[in-house]
């Protein structure tokens, strides 16, 4: 009968929507990280505090930790400055960079910039903006000899997660002064192709002696600072763990290294 409808002629059509809308959330899918750091609420842009952006582009190994990297960021900075976050590296213009008192590196690996965004970058840092590395920052950019400078050193191998002693230097740094002499926790422990010390000021070392194959020669620093142009740079190896980032004393770590990196030490 003319009228009598057949569902089965419908079902290749409604196959191929189903397939073409699974493989878009697959690609969708597969295209973000697995790692997921939860999207940062809006602030409003009138306030006068300063403005920090966390960078966390990954393009070899992705660190667990984060996550709570950049939520430790947002709530060390409260009341004292704005955190903004990204993966995007199309953010890296010279207009938009000048909007930040610093950028942090937080375990970013390998070339995480294109060519004109490393030159934003590197104009952004010599024209006087801040920056600061956590731990696999110096994993980051190993074809870019400038990052090189500015981060101090490159990632060579690490230890297991194991407790050591960190013996901090420059007593009188905001990132340093509160630390207990030594101070003990449990990290994954950087060790670095090039020891950074006659080009840096360091902060503090490991007691190498307990670095195992991971050893530096009997001088391992593991936190340090500098200026490079009229910007400032900060590093610490520390920050492998989600539990680190907890660590009050290592908040302080954090805070002050971002504050003088920042260059905002009064707030």
């Amino acid at each position: 009968m003319s009228g009598t409808r057949h569902p089965s002629r419908w079902w290749p059509a409604l196959w191929i929507v189903v397939i073409a809308a699974g493989a878009g959330w697959t690609w969708e899918r597969l295209r973000r990280p697995w790692v997921v750091v939860p999207a940062l609420p809006t602030v409003a842009q009138t306030s006068d505090l300063p403005r920090i952006l966390v960078f966390t582009r990954t393009m070899k190994y992705r660190h667990k930790s984060i996550p709570a990297g950049v939520q430790a960021v947002v709530e060390l900075g409260q009341g004292r400055w704005i955190t903004e976050h990204t993966e995007d590296p199309s953010w890296f213009t010279q207009e938009r960079l000048g909007t930040y008192a610093a950028v942090i590196f937080l375990s970013t690996t390998g070339n995480v910039l294109e060519p004109a965004q490393q030159e934003a970058f590197q104009q952004y840092v010599e024209s006087g903006g801040g920056f600061v590395g956590v731990h696999a920052a110096s994993d980051t950019e190993y074809e870019w000899p400038w990052y090189g400078t500015l981060v101090g050193a490159w990632f060579r191998d690490h230890t297991p997660v194991i407790e050591a002693d960190v013996h901090p230097e420059s007593l009188e740094d905001p990132s340093i002064r509160s630390l207990p002499r030594p101070w003990r926790r449990t990290d994954e422990w950087y060790a670095f192709r090039s020891n950074p010390r006659r080009d840096v000021q360091v902060l503090a070392r490991m007691d190498d002696a307990q670095m195992g194959a991971s050893s530096m020669g009997g001088d391992h620093p593991i936190a340090w600072k500098r200026e490079v142009g009229k910007g400032r740079s900060w590093y610490t190896g520390m920050g492998h763990t989600i539990e680190g980032f907890k660590e009050p004393l290592m908040q302080d770590h954090l805070r002050g290294g971002i504050a003088w990196a920042a260059g905002i030490e009064s707030r």
